[in-house]
Formats: C-alpha cells, structure tokens, sequence
C-alpha cells in the first residue's frame, strides 16, 4: 500500500471564519445568544422574546449540518492517487489516479484568502469526474494542497511514462 502523503477533510472551523456563510452563521448564533441573555434579563419577558432562542437553534444546526457533512468526506493523497473515502453509516472509496488528472483549480474568495481557505477542482479522465470535476470545498491551507498535488501529478505521470496531449478540433469548412 502507497504511503499517505496528505489526508484531510474540508474545514468546518475555516467554513467558519473563511466564507460569507459561515460569519452568517456566527452572527445569527450571536443575535441568538446575546438576544436570549438579554431578554431573560428583562422580567417580564413578552414581545419578540422568543425569537432570540430560535435563531441561537437555527445557527447550531446549520453549524451541526455543515461539522456532519464535512465529517462523511475524507480525502486522502497518496504518491499515485487521490482516494476518498465517503459516508458515515454506509462508507464508499473511491479513486482518482494521479497520472489520469488533467488540471487541478483553485478558487478562492477574498474572504477565502484570509483564512488561508479554498475550493480546489480537479479534473481527470477518471470516472469519477466524468459527469464534472471533483469539487473539494473549505479546503485549508489549499494553495500549498494544490501545489503538492500538482507535484505528485507529474511524478505519477513520469514514473508511467504517461504524456498528456491535447487535441484540439478545429471547424474546417470547404471554400
């Protein structure tokens, strides 16, 4: 079995504070806790009382969703492949061979660029990426991920002696 040269998950905690998303969520968990502080302050409590614990619930849920989600889905990086593993009652795995990738992508946001975040895309001439690329969100430290993974594409290529080649179609009509 290959070394494992990287394994991670997308991060809950840089979802958090690298996205618009996540500081929406802390702002709704904070009106949420500080509203709820206050209005068991105020005697009697009536009015718009009871909406403060609401929004602290629909924050942690939405933090609770987004910890579950990112658990399901673990990426590792070995020298000649990307395997992930899925699922956390039924568990799949599947791989991407390394020399098969044709482009690795990196986005990021300005607010991604703060946290060191960003949602790298890979495609390949695998299976897994027929329908699209893999899109791998909230990924830490993902520039240096990237350029690893970079790195290790075309190792696995010169150590098969495999070669990319683009074909490129042009519209040739007659005259």
């Amino acid at each position: 079995m290959p070394e494992t040269v990287d394994r991670f998950r997308s991060s809950t905690l840089g979802w958090l504070r690298g996205t618009l998303a996540g500081w929406g969520t802390i702002l709704l968990m904070l009106v949420g806790l500080v509203g709820s502080i206050w209005a068991l302050a105020q005697r009697p409590v009536g009015g718009w009382a009871w909406l403060f614990p609401i929004l602290l619930v629909a924050g942690l849920l939405l933090l609770f969703a987004r910890w579950i989600q990112n658990l399901a889905t673990t990426y590792e990086v070995t020298e000649d492949r990307l395997i992930l593993h899925q699922g956390i009652l039924i568990k799949s795995i599947d791989e991407i061979e390394l020399y098969r990738v044709k482009d690795v992508r990196i986005d990021f946001t300005i607010i991604n660029q703060t946290a060191d975040l960003g949602t790298i895309s890979i495609t390949s001439s695998d299976e897994t990426t027929r329908d699209g690329p893999l899109v791998i969100r909230d990924v830490e430290r993902a520039r240096a991920r990237r350029e690893e993974l970079r790195s290790l594409v075309n190792t696995a290529r010169r150590n098969r002696g495999v070669r990319e080649i683009d074909m490129v179609q042009e519209n040739l009509t007659d005259i």
